[in-house]
């Protein structure tokens, strides 16, 4: 197989695959760089709606904030999956609560009175559309699957594009776009840039990407044998006939002497009689947005069941906390983020130049004479 001949593959494999799941690849690329920025955007629209917090004094316990929050929860038949504390003293903290039906609910509390200001569905709210569409084309089940496998043919048009980027020959001809030139030079200079500048952007979001939808694949798994780290069991707890969880103050309190320094950014609370409580950790130098550390303990005596330290985390540990960063574009903070967005709408702009290239070949090929 001569090289013309590879050439020649890997061509119609790009064109093929990109106009297959092109669409579907825009539709994730555009709600991605709306995502980008959902909870800025959120917050904006919230203190629009319930109007700023002004600091007055300490913020009340969590304690108290869980008790308002099971009261709510008591009343809706709902389950109390979390609290978000807010990083700030003028924001609003955050719940999470879950129905009978699976769908899941936002309150928000005023940190200095423990008012719950109020609720609203994830799944029917603005950024909930959005995240379902981007997420599983807002079809369950089925649509979380095909958007893991358009994520994984993401990884193959994005490889294969750069082994037919033209600046591999000269690479001043590989960034060049001659705008004086015919049209169809010009859009043949728009797709190769665009393409090479997203290209290994999109194999980590790709990838990442079909890591999350399709675990079937078992991604996690194999990083861990690859790197032969050892993967921890979720702690499974002996429930005591009769006794109560502790509040989240107390497990809070008892967590925080792991990483007394952090930042609590999740409390979780268990939907079993034997799963543990786990309070997440941010500290200074994570770059996730809820961060990597975390403490599991036992919600009826408060014993440490499991530790992960976020800046000292296994081989393979290391590896599965960058998913989030890179997929998202957190981890060269505000500068990765801005270039995100623009990240995402390419796809846009290599879907049209690509039809066009494929539209002017087939034209080209009806008008050919057949030989004779």
């Amino acid at each position: 197989m001569n090289r013309k001949t590879i050439r020649h593959f890997f061509f119609y494999i790009h064109s093929t695959l990109g106009l297959v799941v092109g669409i579907l690849l825009c539709i994730a690329g555009v709600t991605g760089s709306i995502l980008v920025f959902w909870h800025e955007i959120d917050v904006a629209i919230l203190t629009q709606h319930f109007g700023s917090l002004i600091p007055t004094n300490t913020p009340i316990s969590l304690t108290k904030i869980q008790q308002n929050l099971e009261a709510l929860a008591t009343s809706k038949n709902f389950h109390l999956d979390g609290i978000a504390p807010s990083s700030s003293l003028t924001q609003f903290y955050q719940a999470w609560l879950e129905d009978d039906m699976d769908h899941h609910w936002q309150a928000w509390i005023n940190q200095y009175t423990g008012e719950i200001l109020g609720i609203r569905e994830w799944e029917t709210s603005w950024v909930g559309r959005i995240y379902d569409l981007h997420y599983k084309l807002s079809a369950g089940d089925t649509g979380t699957i095909i958007m893991g496998i358009v994520a994984l043919l993401t990884v193959f048009i994005a490889i294969t594009g750069i082994v037919l980027w033209p600046g591999w020959r000269k690479l001043i001809a590989g960034f060049r776009i001659k705008w004086q030139s015919h049209i169809r030079r010009r859009n043949f200079d728009v797709h190769k840039v665009a393409g090479i500048v997203a290209a290994v952007f999109l194999i980590m979001i790709g990838f990442t990407g079909f890591a999350w939808n399709i675990p079937q694949a078992k991604v996690n798994d194999a990083i861990h044998a690859i790197t032969f780290s050892p993967k921890s069991e979720p702690p499974v707890i002996s429930p005591v006939a009769n006794q109560q969880p502790l509040s989240f103050g107390v497990l809070a309190q008892q967590a925080q002497s792991q990483f007394p320094e952090a930042r609590i950014t999740f409390l979780h609370s268990p939907h079993t009689e034997t799963e543990p409580a786990s309070i997440y950790f941010k500290q200074t130098g994570e770059n996730s947005h809820f961060g990597n550390s975390s403490v599991d303990l036992n919600p009826y005596t408060g014993e440490i069941l499991n530790i992960k330290d976020g800046l000292n985390p296994s081989t393979a540990e290391a590896i599965i906390n960058q998913f989030g960063p890179v997929h998202y574009g957190t981890f060269g903070g505000m500068t990765t983020r801005i270039f995100y967005v623009l990240i995402g709408l390419l796809p846009v702009i290599l879907l049209l130049t690509g039809f066009i290239m494929f539209w002017h070949r087939r034209k080209v090929k009806v008008h050919q004479p057949l030989s004779t």
